[in-house]
């Protein structure tokens, strides 16, 4: 008996001497192991915004960062858990929550070369509640472990980051009393009106497909600290309620009444102007250029995020 237990505690002390040999000294210090697997809680803020029909920069609108604004910056902010294994792959669980805005007033500086956005004067706003899954790739650490090497960890750590997430969104805009108004209900574009068969109802909660880039820095055995781009892909061009051409606005009247209908016509084409050398003719036409199809919506965020570290092992 005495002979088996021995024999079981000489297997358990290897086993754990075989994982701390396994397992790298952390890099801060000399007083706690890296795990295969540690967890990461925390918390992030920063700016969010959108690339849409609406607003913009001058011209007819270009792709992508060529028709930022910056001046339609938001707030935002996430939480986030983290496990990461061996420090070079990671899966996140993440929540965000931001707002998002852009109008077409904002192209005042430039509303000669706005091609007809200006005169548009659409705008609108929305919350963005999202619930996302991402992979980080962190490829330094590749060559922390390499055969043959005998490397300290990096204190900073450029990642890429990718993955898939559900959100909701809910473009409002402002009507001429000054209350904001849910666009979607209204249909400004025919959407689900018999007239406009091929234009169907968009859903306010869908798939994204998030990607980006970051760095970790490392604050010591227990925090570090983040900054990150994240873009979010989109299947939808109805982040802002606008995507194609305008409508009839008689046929409002076949579906809204009241406060509805006059929001309807209203809010599908609140243009200035009409004269002038800057007059864009098509623009109040049924069938005029509205927003553009061809390229879908997106939003993104850059963030700082704090990271509490846990799942090490003390020495």
């Amino acid at each position: 008996m005495k002979t088996i237990t021995y024999l079981i505690a000489t297997f358990l002390l290897l086993v754990v001497s075989e994982y701390k040999a396994a397992a790298q000294y952390y890099f801060y210090n000399n007083g706690s192991y890296d795990s295969p697997v540690v967890f990461e809680f925390g918390a992030s803020v920063g700016t969010m915004n959108c690339l849409t029909d609406v607003g913009g920069r001058s011209g007819l609108g270009k792709p992508f960062v060529k028709d930022l604004n910056i001046g339609n910056n938001q707030l935002n902010g996430s939480i986030y858990l983290t496990a990461t294994y061996k420090e070079k792959i990671a899966i996140r669980m993440e929540g965000t929550f931001g707002h998002i805005k852009a109008y077409d007033s904002i192209l005042a500086s430039v509303k000669s070369t706005s091609q007809g956005r200006y005169e548009r004067n659409l705008n609108f706003k929305s919350e963005i509640s999202e619930f996302s899954l991402l992979a980080e790739f962190h490829p330094l650490f590749i060559f922390v472990d390499w055969p043959g090497t005998d490397r300290d960890p990096p204190y900073f750590s450029p990642y890429l980051v990718a993955g898939i997430g559900f959100f909701s969104f809910n473009p409002q805009s402002k009507t001429r009393n000054g209350q904001y108004v849910d666009l979607q209900p209204l249909s400004l574009e025919g959407q689900g009106f018999a007239e406009y068969p091929e234009r169907k109802p968009y859903k306010l909660s869908q798939m994204n497909f998030p990607v980006g880039a970051g760095v970790r820095y490392e604050l010591g055995p227990s925090f570090n600290l983040r900054a990150e781009f994240l873009l979010r892909i989109l299947t939808t061009d109805y982040l802002d309620d606008v995507s194609t051409k305008y409508i009839d606005k008689s046929v409002f009247g076949k579906y809204f009444s009241g406060a509805d209908l006059q929001n309807a016509q209203d809010l599908s084409f609140n243009q200035r102007t009409n004269t002038g050398p800057n007059s864009i003719e098509f623009n109040k036409n049924v069938g005029g250029i509205r927003g553009n199809s061809k390229n879908n919506d997106s939003y993104f965020t850059f963030n700082i995020k704090i990271g509490y570290t846990f799942g090490r092992e003390s020495r």
